[in-house]
């Protein structure tokens, strides 16, 4: 039986009532009319009493509730990131009560219209009409968890199995990064991105195995929201898949690892965040730059870091000097700056190397060895006062177009 018939079905009763009730009256049956009439004026008091009292009590548990939480509430954090403030909180438990509140209100309404129409013969069947339309969808809700029982212990088996496969990832993963595991041709910075690749592969093949479980999951809406939010994410998303994409490549790629000192696109800095989506440099200002992963892939890295792993990362000046100074005393000021110059190697030893032969002077070059990275810019500035005082102490000049500029070079060859 549609809504609609039971609707006329009401209406039919209604009627038959007003019907009832004048035949009680013409009939010489009014005292026992009116002493139904009492019972329902009597149950419609008390659950307006009933309903008074819950709104009230509802209040002032609401006004307790504002009034004492602030002191026994926390703020709902999870690994350090705060979800719900206090005032949040409180807000999500009032409204709790309100919808509670509102429920039993419900509740009471559905049991007193029923049982006021059954205390008369002619509106009897149309209480249980009235009472059908709140306990049916109860019923059916009720028949619906029994039924799903079954697909409900398999999903929950196949959540379990896979949380238990997520920790055996996790522990391996734990293994490999502290080197207690040692996996041939498996570096261990691999380990969190190859153990952040499964779990998502896991989560992915766990889905799509839950879904076919999930109530609705044959019906045309549940699958027509599923095309929806795949055809969104994949316009939408282009650009952050490649991205990610690129971030898989360069993480076993290896070109760098955190604190390293690179050059990308003309700007040097220290590694300090890779991310499955950016990489953010920190150069010697302080400043952050932040590039794609996709930027990255396709850009010329220089890692100063790895470059000079053997003998040290060779710093180099150039000076232009006249023809009218002598070369071998160019030489040696420039190695007695170099030598002076604190953070770099003894061993090798800073060289000295002619470049060039300009119309007006010839072009020196002062290398040293380091491999302290992180004090390049210092080194620089101190080799360069060096170069200054023993030119200065040595009378010579280094006006135009007698010039210094400094640069950073990995030397192929010993000189």
């Amino acid at each position: 039986m549609d809504n609609e018939d039971l609707a006329q079905k009401a209406t039919e009763k209604l009627m038959e009532a007003g019907h009832f009730i004048e035949d009680a009256v013409t009939e010489g049956g009014f005292v026992g009319f009116a002493e139904k009439f009492g019972i329902v004026a009597t149950i419609i008091a008390g659950q307006a009493l009933l309903i008074w009292l819950v709104w009230f009590l509802f209040k002032k548990l609401g006004a307790r509730v504002k009034a004492g939480l602030d002191k026994k509430l926390k703020p709902l954090t999870i690994k350090k990131v705060k979800i719900l403030t206090i005032s949040q909180i409180e807000e999500v438990i009032l409204f709790f009560f309100r919808l509670l509140k509102y429920l039993i209100t419900i509740f009471q309404l559905f049991i007193t219209i029923p049982i006021v129409f059954s205390l008369f013969p002619a509106t009897e069947e149309l209480a249980s009409t009235i009472l059908s339309y709140f306990l049916n969808p109860l019923k059916n809700i009720m028949l619906g968890i029994v039924k799903y029982i079954p697909n409900l212990i398999t999903i929950v088996i196949i959540l379990v199995i896979a949380k238990y496969a997520l920790r055996a990832l996790r522990f391996f993963a734990k293994q490999i990064d502290k080197g207690k595991l040692v996996l041939p041709g498996f570096y261990h910075d691999w380990a969190w991105p190859t153990f952040n690749i499964l779990r998502i592969l896991l989560y992915a093949f766990t889905v799509a195995i839950v879904y076919p479980y999930l109530p609705g999951s044959e019906s045309r809406v549940f699958q027509g929201v599923s095309v929806f939010v795949g055809i969104v994410f994949s316009l939408g998303s282009s650009s952050a898949i490649g991205n990610l994409v690129a971030g898989l490549v360069i993480t076993y790629m290896r070109p760098f690892k955190i604190g390293d000192r690179i050059k990308v696109k003309d700007i040097t800095g220290y590694v300090q965040e890779k991310s499955p989506f950016v990489v953010r440099l920190r150069n010697s200002k302080n400043e952050s730059i932040t590039f794609p992963n996709i930027t990255i892939l396709n850009s010329d890295i220089i890692n100063y870091n790895t470059t000079g792993e053997e003998d040290g990362l060779i710093l180099f000046v150039k000076v232009t000097m006249g023809y009218e100074v002598p070369w071998r005393d160019v030489y040696d000021i420039l190695l007695q700056a170099a030598v002076k110059t604190p953070h770099t190697q003894e061993h090798p030893k800073p060289f000295v190397l002619q470049t060039s032969f300009d119309d007006f002077c010839a072009c020196y070059e002062v290398n040293v060895y380091t491999k302290e990275i992180d004090k390049v810019t210092l080194i620089y500035s101190l080799l360069h006062q060096n170069i200054q005082d023993g030119f200065k102490n040595a009378g010579i000049s280094l006006y135009i177009p007698h010039q210094f500029a400094g640069s950073v070079n990995m030397a192929k060859a010993q000189p």
